[in-house]
């Protein structure tokens, strides 16, 4: 199977984008590799610090390398977000296809250094290395604030770093939208045109199809969603349990994957036929 890297290049080529999907435990992971396999499309598989830090680091990456062979599909292991690189040189040694060093909220000084640091840390491995550049906002951050990332200071920083893969702010965001997310297009196209970077899309849950279609057209080749699965599994379980008696996990779960499974082949498809 091709490098990310590698795979990143034929998406530029064709003007397409892959799907980067968070996992939590075997059900989640489940979900999304059956979604590849049945629309017949390769997905990213995204692990944060959290999930290792719930399962732990080898179960993580061997449950994700199990289950790929299991469910055949071209799959590629992701470390999303990770601020320590002590954590990604482990994830690294775990196998890891490719790893996130999530320095944006520092200065950009010390961002491009921590940035460069981890490219040449991945280089041995083949690993892709992406990074994020603006302002994003996480979780519980304020959407109000904006820090649009500049055509510029890409291209500065992708040629400063070497990195493979970078995470823009162009008006998406982590979590849940309070309004209708407004993706600035055209500063998307410009940045395109600075760098040869894969450029990725983050908060990808809840921003229109129409909108992640055009962006794809402009330049995402990875398009991050967590939020839309959690939210799915979970509400699909809270209105499922009440209804049962049952108490074997393994016949309640399947309602819940089903529902993650199908919400994400619609998701496959719409970023496919941008």
């Amino acid at each position: 199977m091709r490098s990310l890297q590698e795979q990143f290049t034929n998406l530029s080529k064709n003007n397409k984008a892959l799907l980067a999907v968070n996992f939590y435990n075997f059900e989640t992971l489940s979900a999304i590799l059956k979604a590849a396999a049945a629309q017949n499309t390769g997905i990213i598989l995204q692990s944060t610090k959290s999930t290792i830090d719930y399962l732990g680091l080898e179960v993580t990456a061997k449950l994700a390398r199990a289950a790929i062979n299991q469910y055949k599909v071209d799959a590629w292991l992701h470390l999303d977000h990770a601020k320590d690189t002590d954590l990604i040189k482990k994830a690294l040694d775990a196998g890891y296809d490719s790893v996130m060093i999530d320095a944006s909220e520092q200065p950009i000084a010390n961002n491009r250094k921590v940035t460069r640091q981890v490219v040449e840390m991945a280089k041995p491995y083949g690993a892709n290395v992406e990074a994020e550049l603006g302002y994003i906002a996480k979780l519980g951050q304020s959407k109000e604030k904006a820090a649009f990332t500049q055509p510029d200071e890409a291209q500065q920083f992708v040629e400063f770093t070497g990195v493979d893969a970078l995470a823009v702010a162009i008006g998406s965001a982590h979590g849940f939208y309070d309004k209708e997310p407004n993706l600035d297009i055209e500063l998307l196209s410009q940045i395109q045109e600075c760098t040869p970077a894969a450029l990725v899309l983050h908060g990808g849950s809840g921003i229109p199809d129409h909108q992640i279609q055009a962006a794809i057209q402009n330049g995402i080749r990875k398009i991050n969603v967590a939020t839309e699965v959690k939210n799915g599994f979970m509400n699909t379980l809270r209105d499922q349990l009440p209804k049962s008696d049952e108490i074997d996990l393994r016949k309640v779960f399947p309602t819940a994957i089903n529902h993650v499974q199908n919400l994400l082949e619609e998701k496959i498809s719409m970023v496919n036929k941008a």
